[in-house]
C-alpha cells in the first residue's frame, strides 16, 4: 500500500486523524453480567467503536443501526461464552465481523444502486462545509474520500482484514484470533488486499491522468 499521504490517500498517521462523531445511542437490551463482566458497561463503552467498524467493513449508514443493534443482541445473548481472557474488544469484533457478513448479502441486494457516501477515520458520513476550510482540513478530506471509494473496490474479505490490520492496528495473530482464521490465513488475505488496494489507486491514477491530459 502507497505511503504517500497527500496523493494516495493513505489513511495511517496522524494526519487523517478527525474529530469523532458519535452515533445515535441505540436501546440495550436488558442488563446483565457474567463475573466481572457486565453487559451495559459494554455496551455504553464499545457502542460507538461497534457502529464506527461496523462502517468501516461497508454497511451502509442507514443500516448501520440494525447491524449495531444485532451486534449487542449478540453479545448479550453470548456473555456465558466470553472466556474472560480474550480482549473484550477483540471478543466484540469477532462478532461484529461475523454479523456484518451475514448482512452482506442483503445489503448488497438493497443499496447496489446506491452511491457510497463518503465516510471519516470514526465511519461518519462526511459532507461539504459551507464555510471554507484551511488547506490541510481539504486535503484530508479528499484523502478520505478515496480511500473509502478504494476500499469499495476491495471484496469483502479483504477489506475486512485490512480495516483491522489498518484503521484498529491489529497484528495478523490478533487477526487471527479475532476472525478464527489461520495465520498464514490472514497473512496471505492482508498481502493479497494491499497489492489490491495499490492496484485500485493505480487505476484511480490512470483515470486521473487521462481527464487530466
Amino acid at each position: 500500500m502507497s505511503t504517500e499521504t497527500r496523493s494516495t490517500g493513505q489513511w495511517t498517521g496522524s494526519s487523517l486523524e478527525t474529530s469523532p462523531a458519535r452515533p445515535r445511542q441505540l436501546p440495550a437490551p436488558p442488563c446483565a453480567g457474567v463475573g466481572s463482566l457486565d453487559f451495559c458497561a459494554v455496551y455504553e463503552e464499545h457502542f460507538a467503536f461497534v457502529w464506527r467498524t461496523a462502517r468501516r467493513l461497508g454497511v451502509p449508514e442507514g443500516a448501520a443501526d440494525d447491524v449495531v443493534q444485532d451486534v449487542f443482541l449478540v453479545v448479550h445473548r453470548r456473555l456465558h461464552d466470553y472466556d474472560g481472557v480474550t480482549p473484550v474488544k477483540f471478543w466484540i469484533l469477532g462478532i461484529v465481523t461475523r454479523v456484518v457478513a451475514g448482512h452482506r448479502r442483503t445489503f448488497a441486494r438493497k443499496h447496489s444502486r446506491d452511491v457510497p457516501h463518503a465516510v471519516d477515520r470514526d465511519g461518519a458520513e462526511t459532507t461539504a462545509s459551507t464555510s471554507p476550510a484551511p488547506v490541510d482540513q481539504a486535503e484530508q478530506a479528499e484523502a478520505l474520500r478515496l480511500v473509502v471509494s478504494l476500499l469499495d473496490e476491495l471484496d469483502a474479505d479483504k477489506r475486512e482484514v485490512l480495516v483491522l490490520a489498518q484503521f484498529e492496528e491489529m497484528s495478523a495473530a490478533e487477526i487471527a484470533e479475532c476472525l478464527g482464521l489461520n495465520i498464514n490465513t490472514v497473512s496471505g488475505r492482508l498481502r493479497a488486499a494491499r497489492r489490491a488496494f495499490d492496484a485500485a489507486y493505480a487505476r484511480h491514477r490512470a483515470r486521473t491522468r487521462w481527464r487530466t491530459a
